[in-house]
């Protein structure tokens, strides 16, 4: 394996299988983001999403896709060039990958792209231990999803962010008041199958807890694009806060635990989780306009 690849490594204090899985699949994210930087992707798109939120502020959970939204709407945009810089420096630095674009049933504004790597043979190249590597299934494979929306919805701020491995290349994101316009409305709006994604209710309280203010008018525009928000008024703080607290009050809280527990190293941290503990939290949530 690649030298800076181990480097990368070690940083993380790998235990378990997931451990080292969430670990491989973060490196994976981050080569792949160095050939998006090479092939000019961000002077058209800016990172957002958990990922952006993990790998550029700091945010302690792991997460599995990479979300970019175009900085202006462009019908015809098109992965296909960039696919090729994401395959070619993954295999530099030693990964066996496909990247292979996802075929459409349904017309939508979302191009998406799958990265896929065999767990079982990666895992083996940085040295996992036996007693790891031996309760992993051969043909497992790691799949890390790339999505870009091609119609965004405007009115947010974006700045320019460093990463310094596997080498110093630059990423331009949305600012945080604006990811956490994107969390709000993922926690608001999204269809998941029925189900709860925990993470966005993990990543609410993180925003929560480090006083960040939601850029109100993108979410706004986040909402009407979704039909989230259709009175002709503006979104006011205090609307913000209803919408909130009555999806808070259907939570499945059981549900949002279990499925965001694979992705953090302190289980400890969704110990206080219930539905009164989130609408303990509204009265510090901050807007910026």
């Amino acid at each position: 394996m690649n030298p800076a690849i181990l480097s990368m490594l070690g940083r993380y204090q790998c235990v378990t299988i997931q451990d080292y899985e969430n670990a491989l699949k973060e490196i994976i994210q981050e080569i792949a983001l160095l050939g998006l930087w090479r092939s000019k992707f961000f002077e058209h798109a800016a990172f957002y999403g958990g990922t952006a939120l993990r790998i550029l502020y700091g945010l302690d959970r792991f997460s599995e896709d990479l979300d970019f939204s175009l900085l202006k709407p462009q019908k015809d945009f098109s992965l296909r060039p960039y696919l090729a810089a994401i395959e070619a420096e993954l295999q530099g630095m030693g990964f066996r990958v496909t990247v292979e674009e996802r075929d459409k049933n349904v017309i939508t504004a979302i191009e998406s792209t799958f990265i896929k790597a065999g767990t079982k043979e990666h895992l083996l190249k940085i040295t996992v231990p036996e007693a790891v590597s031996d309760r992993i299934l051969k043909n497992k494979l790691m799949i890390v999803k790339f999505e870009v929306d091609t119609n965004p919805p405007g009115g947010f701020n974006t700045e320019v962010k460093t990463v310094l491995q596997p080498i110093p290349f630059s990423v331009n994101t949305y600012k945080m008041p604006d990811l956490f316009a994107g969390k709000l409305h993922a926690v608001l709006q999204r269809q998941w199958k029925n189900r709860v994604k925990g993470r966005d209710y993990y990543d609410f309280v993180w925003y929560v807890a480090r006083d960040v203010p939601v850029h109100l008018s993108h979410l706004e525009k986040r909402l009407r694009q979704s039909d989230g928000w259709a009175l002709k008024r503006h979104l006011q703080h205090s609307d913000l806060l209803d919408l909130l607290e009555k999806k808070f009050a259907l939570l499945d809280v059981t549900a949002a635990k279990k499925e965001v527990a694979p992705f953090l190293r302190d289980p400890a941290a969704i110990d206080l989780w219930s539905r009164n503990f989130f609408e303990s939290l509204l009265p510090r949530l901050k807007v910026e306009k």
